[in-house]
């Protein structure tokens, strides 16, 4: 049984993906015996692949019987162009802010519980140590760009956080208690960018600005990390002003 359980599973997401192939390539909706004429499935395995994702809002089921694709993938489609904009919004400004500092240029958004840098600007003279890899991830407590999507969350989102993570410390200087963490947040949003005072790792400080979408809402955020001695606080109203740029590209005009 074990040994058949994974080959019935990439069966099904073969039929899965078939079907929406076969709605994507259709200029019209399409009945269970359209779809399962063209697939060559019987009419029961195509039925019960259909409500599964029905279920899931990848396909909707129209009166009379028929289907087409599901508004969930223009959601999950609308993310995933934000992102490659907000990459090549923001490469310009990365490279304008690494000639100012010389310091590495981060951009990460966040994915559960973390962030994930996606894209980076250094150069030997920033120090390898503080660049982190395209893809690495890093808890949101802790980092520069993590606390500006807390700040971002109403009270009960930041306690739900609170309790899932159970907010561990990285070093000794990590903010690892609630109200401490909650009166840093409240900062944060008045003051218009966020700090990381080797919380994450000793000896790296960041600054970051957080860029905001149409909606208002925070879609990534835009950090400069440096070794501790070499931070300059000044830093922070040009990391403001290149991440409002890209916040303006995207449509926002907060």
């Amino acid at each position: 049984m074990s040994d058949e359980s994974p080959k019935y599973s990439i069966q099904v997401l073969e039929r899965t993906n078939l079907l929406m192939d076969l709605l994507a390539q259709s200029s019209s909706s399409l009945s269970l015996k359209e779809l399962a004429a063209r697939s060559e499935l019987n009419i029961s395995t195509c039925h019960r692949i259909l409500n599964d994702l029905v279920i899931s809002q990848f396909v909707e089921h129209l009166p009379g019987g028929r289907y087409q694709l599901g508004l969930r993938l223009l959601e999950l489609g609308n993310l995933v162009k934000n992102r490659l904009n907000i990459q090549e919004l923001a490469y310009p400004q990365m490279q304008e802010l690494h000639r100012k500092t010389g310091e590495t240029i981060n951009l990460s958004i966040k994915q559960g519980n973390d962030i994930v840098y996606i894209e980076r600007c250094w150069s030997g003279q920033s120090g390898v140590h503080v660049v982190r890899p395209i893809g690495g991830r890093a808890p949101l407590h802790l980092t520069a760009v993590g606390k500006l999507f807390l700040a971002d969350l109403d009270a009960v989102e930041l306690l739900d956080y609170v309790h899932k993570t159970g907010i561990p410390a990285s070093t000794s200087k990590s903010v690892n208690e609630f109200e401490r963490l909650k009166n840093e947040l409240a900062a944060i949003n008045q003051q218009g960018f966020s700090i990381d005072n080797e919380e994450l790792e000793e000896g790296v400080r960041c600054l970051a600005a957080a860029i905001f979408n149409e909606q208002g809402k925070v879609v990534a955020g835009l950090s400069l990390s440096a070794p501790a001695q070499r931070i300059q606080y000044a830093w922070s109203q040009d990391l403001r002003r290149a991440a409002k740029g890209i916040s303006r590209e995207l449509g926002c005009h907060l």
